[in-house]
């Protein structure tokens, strides 16, 4: 049954705020979900007002043309084969030999890595594919783990003695170490107030990159209808931007007031568009500056302005134009490289036998990094090197993680 959508529940507060000279700005009229109407209507009214915009240099020595395997079009892709690694009998045979090895060490499960789960044919393989991300197309999608031929707590175990060859650092992305997160529709056994990230709704989810390097997603389930996982290359989406809105560009690369909803500090200002050791990275994440659902946009804190509104929509549109929707079947993992791709998802329905549910991990290959921006260097560290192998702990069933909790929580 289709839950209700998060905007009709959605609490929208107007925000204002006073400025030294005495003048009210205001947060632009913009919502979680974009409005291509509106944002059509944006574009042309900052173009009227300003139509040298175009004209804008781009921040100084930013390219004008990115030229890489990374830079790709959904229509450039013909073929699954093209982006898939379909796992042959040898390799689930390798897998179970590695989760019994790994359960006979009777070791915490943090110590799950490359040594602890030996995969001799597979593991090289994955180390290629690893290599892909960071050089090549920049995704892969590994097929298909056998997720109902084992318990809960086995198939996580695999799920992180596979990804260990992908990228052997986890980041922690909640409270007591948890490095693995549930992506599963809670509205049916929470308030919308208690619920502040769409990763937790059966909404669609609109383009956008996590925390870290690598994002890996699994899926323990699909939805009875709809969820088709998206992704698109920012890369191109910035060879766009460059070539018609340089403007947006300086816009992205200046400091943006990023809500910490209640937090301390209660805001931070960063970019959301780096150019670092001759690589783009654009990191953001939409509801940081529109709020949803139970963590609306905090009212005491600098508005967003109309070039950040249009920005944030263009990026969307452009993603959504160039976007490539991947047939994620269960048991499949998906592993991003979130310095180069947005992701996205469609809005679902669930059944009461046939349910989404996906886990997720943050990754790091230390060999094959690229340089952290100096910006997020901090929030880099903390994610990847705050938790020891023995501090780390995989929640096994759904919960609303620390930092997506409506009601004061922070949002990621």
């Amino acid at each position: 049954m289709a839950t209700q959508t998060v905007d009709a529940l959605a609490d929208k507060p107007e925000k204002t705020i006073l400025t030294s000279e005495g003048d009210v700005h205001k947060q632009p009229d913009i919502e979680y979900h974009p409005n291509e109407e509106k944002w059509r209507a944006r574009t042309a009214r900052r173009l009227a007002e300003n139509p040298a915009l175009p004209k804008t240099p781009l921040p100084k020595g930013y390219p004008h043309v990115l030229d890489s395997p990374l830079v790709w079009e959904g229509k450039d892709w013909k073929d699954e084969s093209q982006w898939s690694f379909d796992l042959t009998a040898v390799h689930l045979k390798e897998i179970d030999g590695a989760l019994e090895h790994f359960k006979g060490l009777n070791v915490k499960p943090g110590r799950v890595n490359q040594d602890t789960f030996p995969l001799p044919t597979l593991g090289p393989a994955l180390r290629d594919q690893a290599k892909e991300l960071h050089t090549g197309r920049g995704f892969f999608v590994l097929r298909t783990i056998p997720v109902d031929s084992y318990s809960r707590e086995d198939v996580i175990t695999v799920y992180a003695g596979v990804s260990s060859y992908v990228g052997s650092l986890r980041a922690v992305q909640d409270k007591d170490a948890g490095v693995l997160a549930h992506i599963k529709d809670l509205t049916q056994t929470h308030p919308a107030k208690a619920i502040g990230a769409p990763a937790y709704t059966t909404d669609k989810q609109v383009f956008h990159t996590d925390a870290g390097d690598i994002i890996s997603l699994f899926a323990l389930e699909t939805a009875e209808e709809g969820g088709v996982s998206r992704i698109s290359s920012s890369w191109r989406v910035y060879n766009e931007l460059a070539q018609t809105r340089p403007d947006l560009i300086q816009t992205l690369s200046e400091p943006w007031t990023v809500d910490g909803f209640g937090g301390d500090p209660t805001f931070k200002l960063r970019p959301l568009l780096f150019y670092t050791d001759n690589k783009i990275v654009i990191q953001y994440a939409r509801g940081l500056f529109t709020g949803f659902l139970g963590l609306p946009r905090s009212a005491d804190i600098p508005p967003i302005t109309e070039a950040h509104a249009e920005a944030l929509d263009t990026i969307h549109f452009l993603a959504e134009k160039y976007n490539l929707g991947l047939n994620f079947q269960k048991g499949d993992i998906q592993y991003v490289n979130n310095l180069s791709i947005f992701h996205a998802r469609d809005a679902f329905v669930d059944t009461n036998t046939k349910q989404r549910h996906l886990v997720r991990l943050w990754l790091r290959n230390e060999e094959l990094a690229w340089k952290t921006p100096p910006e997020l260097e901090t929030q880099w560290k903390s994610l990847y090197y705050s938790a020891k192998p023995d501090e780390q702990t995989f929640a096994p069933e759904p919960e609303i993680r620390s930092a997506s909790k409506g009601g004061g929580g922070k949002y990621a």
